[in-house]
This record gives C-alpha cells, structure tokens and sequence, in this order.
C-alpha cells in the first residue's frame, strides 16, 4: 500500500456525512420553489420533504449487514453513486412522483452515509484519536446544512432555482467517488477477509509507522475476527441489550416523518409547548429513577422508557419544527444569511451540551442533571409563549410583516 496521508484519509472518508447534511437541509428552501412550480398539495409537500426519511430508513437498514460482507470502501463508493443519482435525478425531475422516488433514492445514500461513516471512521481511527476523528461525520453534516442554506440563498431569485439547490448536491458525490477510489479498505474488514498483511500496512499508515501499537491493535483485532457473526437471536440477547436499545433511537425518524405529515395541522407554538411539556415530564420521570430507585431493573426499565418518551417528543415536535421556523421567520433580504446563522448557533449548542454533559454529570450527579434539563424545558414553554409567533398557515411576506410589527411596537 502507498503512503497516503492520513488528513486526505479522514477528510474523504468523513465527506459522505457533508452530503448527508445538505441533502436533508436542501430541502427547506427549495420546498418553496418546488410547491408552485410543481402545484403540490400540503399533503404532497410533506411526502417531498419525508421522503428522503423512508429512504434513509432502507439504506440504514441494508448498509449494515452489506458492509460487513464487501467491504465498508466499496460501500462509500456505491453510497457516492447514489448521491449523484438521487440528486441529478431530483435535479430533472419533470413531476411529483419522479422527484418522490429520487429522493427516496437519495434517501437511501443519507441512511447508508449515517450507518456506515461513523464504522469507518472509528475502524480506521488510532484509539487515542477515535474520539475527535469520528466526530469529523458530524462535523460534515453540520457544513452541509451551511451549504444547503448558502445554496438556497444563492439561486433563490432563479425561476429554475430549486433543480440547482438539489442538483448542486451531485459535485460533493463525484469528489467522494473519486477520493474513494483511493481510500484504504478498513483494517477489519481486511482481517475477516484473511488479508493480513494488507490490514497491517492500512495500520501502520494510521499510526505513524509505530510498529508496536500496529502489532497489538492487529491482535486484538484478530481475536474478534474469530468470533461468528451474529444473527437476530444474538441481536436480542442479553448481552447486546444496551446497544439495541441504543439501536431503537432510530424510531425518532419515524416519529419525525409523522411530525412532518401533521405540521400544517397543528399550530406551530402548540407542537414546541406540548413537545417541552412532553420532554421536561420525562425527564423528570429519568431522574426519579435514577435518585431513589437504586440499581434495581424496574428503574432501569423506568428510564429507557422515560428516555424513549423523551425522544419521541423532541423528534415529534423541537426537532422538526425548529428546522421549519428557521426556513420561514427571515425576512427575504437575510433568509440566506438568518438560516446559515441558526444552523451553526444550532449545532454549536449541540456541542456545547456534549462537550458540557461529563462535567455537570460529576458535578450535580445523574438524577441532579437531568431535573436541571427538565427545568429547562419548562423554561422554553415561557420562551415561546412570550417571543415566538405562530407562523403556521401564513406566506412568508405575512411572516415578514408580523417581524416587523413586533419590532415597531417595541
């Protein structure tokens, strides 16, 4: 194998989830362009927008189990494809139903991108850098939600401009193909695959040529390559319990597809308070069982449920509709520039929450923490009611107006 460097490595492997981003942020803007052009219905408008979902849904279920059996590499390279198709597909489509099945088609590269960059990052990964080097996924889908507003902005005073914003999407797919071309195989695979010594050359390339870290991490890696691969039967044992309830947290797709078919039914402030009622209860509920329940398995299964019902509320309701508010309560002249803003505060915050959580938890404690969280929750109830206007059912110029209005009165 030739020296490749590891940035290009990382950088390459890691620009699926920069797709990932932009085809789900794209969307936003270009829904408004697409509607009038196209004569679509609410209801057809919402199937536009979660269609991407149901096919991400496919390409998170299939990419798994066919990573393992070619190869993660190969894998990146057929998810590079079906970017490009999905969005030049997007980009030409002449009705409803050929721009529903291109984005289902795209769909299925995002669910691909979300289930098989992560494995390769962190099989690729030096253990002492994992941590930052997978973090490169979210950090590329958090660029592409930039890109995708920029894009918007960019050709929304063009009549065609929405087959640009979703057609734009196919220039990053051709760059990971053809980086892909280059990129290593992951050094698990290899092993499985009894390439020994490509998997050891893939390593030393990875850690500087520190031939004793490559000799141990190779061992270990062996070890696990002894062990058969599992079935449904070793998914739902005992063992593998905490990760397929980690697992389950998928559902939040689906609750935000339903989100995203009833959001032009439900008033938008009534979604973010039933959703921060809905959040703050469980989270107290969590931290209930975690302060006076003890270790016992009862407070165990109180908390996965309090944590699924937790999911279900912000996927349902802050999750989409945020995403919603910020495409709609900009005036025209900053749209571009307010979404691109609210996406980095956005993701920023998010962060920060990960960045901050280890601390807080040794400082407040498990149960403390959560009921802190909880109160904040209630705390935006208050948020809303005083500074956010209901936006739903009104165009954007009547959006716009009510902005300035509220500014004029104070």
């Amino acid at each position: 194998m030739r020296k490749i460097s590891t940035g290009f490595i990382y950088f390459f492997g890691a620009l699926g989830g920069l797709l990932f981003g932009y085809d789900t942020g794209v969307i936003s803007g270009a829904i408004l362009f697409i509607q009038k052009q196209l004569h679509l219905g609410s209801w057809q408008q919402g199937f536009v927008v979660s269609a991407v979902l149901l096919g991400a849904i496919l390409g998170a279920a299939i990419i798994g189990p066919s990573s393992d059996k070619y190869g993660r590499k190969k894998l990146l390279l057929l998810s590079s494809i079906i970017f490009f198709i999905g969005a030049i597909g997007s980009a030409f489509s002449p009705d409803f139903w050929t721009l529903i099945i291109s984005r289902i088609i795209l769909g299925m590269a995002v669910g691909a991108a979300s289930a098989l960059i992560p494995t390769y990052l962190a099989e690729l990964a030096p253990a002492n850098k994992r941590g930052g080097i997978s973090s490169l996924f979210q950090l590329m889908v958090m660029t592409g939600i930039l890109l995708a507003y920029i894009t918007n902005y960019t050709f929304s005073g063009i009549y065609t401009g929405w087959r640009w914003m979703l057609g734009f999407a196919a220039i990053p797919a051709v760059l990971l193909f053809f980086g892909g071309l280059i990129l290593p195989e992951s050094p698990r695979f290899l092993v499985k695959e009894n390439k020994d010594k490509e998997a050891e050359e893939v390593l030393l390339n990875m850690n500087n040529n520190d031939k004793d870290a490559v000799n141990a991490e190779l061992l270990q890696i062996k070890e696990q390559a002894k062990i058969k691969s599992g079935g449904w039967s070793e998914l739902f044992s005992k063992f593998a319990r905490p990760s397929l309830i980690i697992g389950i947290g998928i559902f939040n797709v689906i609750v935000t597809a339903i989100a995203v078919a009833i959001m032009d039914k439900i008033d938008r402030t009534k979604m973010l308070t039933v959703g921060a009622v809905g959040m703050g209860i469980s989270l107290f509920i969590m931290s209930f069982a975690m302060k006076f329940s003890g270790k016992s398995s009862s407070a165990a299964i109180i908390c996965v449920i309090a944590l699924t019902i937790y999911i279900a509320f912000f996927s349902a309701t802050w999750g989409p509709v945020m995403w919603v508010m910020i495409g709609e309560v900009f005036p025209l002249n900053i749209r571009g520039l307010g979404n691109s803003f609210s996406s980095v505060i956005n993701w920023a915050a998010n962060m920060l929450v990960s960045l901050t959580f280890p601390s807080l938890l040794d400082l407040f404690g498990t149960g403390s923490l959560f009921i802190i969280y909880g109160l904040l929750c209630f705390i935006s109830i208050w948020f809303v009611h005083k500074y956010v206007f209901e936006t739903r059912n009104r165009s954007l110029e009547e959006i716009e107006a009510k902005l300035r209005q509220k500014s004029n009165e104070n």
